[in-house]
């Protein structure tokens, strides 16, 4: 699709840099909003539903930020895609690092092992109130990673705004992914395939 020329409005709910990077690859032009809610309040037993309570409460919160009106008098709708996303490790579901600390045993944990993520993607056509929302999961292998490779990801610090510390993408990391099951850009944040199928299903 052309940037520019859909014959709909897409809001980003989420300030995520790979999420946009991810957006614009599939050739949407959008705007960002996000959501100023307390991520830590909303708890819920399985990683699934959990991202897509997060999701359902950052479309909520954003949707209440904007003047409705706008929206219907407009001729094109829409669209504001929320996102959320958790790494499964063993029994524990993992959200952002809390300190380089943890961030540090969250990767010496993957070293040699497993992880999955587990991300939503929500569409809401803020014209007509309709909203569609799906979850997907990813396997990820590792080999195993070397300490200090483990601290150079921890020092940079990027580690530390990602669900996890997990960042297969990263140059650091990329040699020592043993096998994704799963798309690479749905790690990042946003499945391309699944955001196209829930915008058809919204429009």
């Amino acid at each position: 699709m052309e940037a520019g020329c859909s014959p709909f409005k897409i809001i980003l709910g989420s300030s995520s840099v790979a999420r946009r990077k991810i957006l614009a690859e599939m050739g949407y032009e959008f705007t960002i909003t996000t959501a100023d809610i307390d991520e830590k309040a909303i708890r819920k037993d399985k990683p699934e539903e959990l991202v897509m309570a997060l999701a359902e409460a950052k479309a909520e919160a954003i949707s209440q930020k904007i003047p409705l009106d706008d929206h219907i008098k407009d001729a094109d709708p829409t669209l504001l895609i929320t996102c959320d996303q958790v790494v499964v490790y063993g029994d524990a579901v993992r959200e952002k690092p809390s300190s380089k600390e943890e961030a540090r045993e969250f990767l010496k944990g993957y070293s040699g092992g497993h992880a999955a993520t587990v991300g939503s993607v929500l569409v809401t056509n803020l014209r007509t109130g309709i909203r569609k929302g799906e979850w997907d999961r990813v396997e990820i292998f590792f080999h195993e990673i070397p300490d200090e490779i483990i601290e150079k990801m921890v020092e940079e610090g990027i580690v530390l705004n990602v669900a996890g510390g997990l960042i297969i993408e990263h140059p650091l990391m990329l040699p020592f992914v043993k096998q994704v099951i799963g798309t690479t850009d749905s790690v990042m944040g946003l499945p391309k395939s699944l955001t196209e199928k829930l915008i058809k299903e919204v429009l």
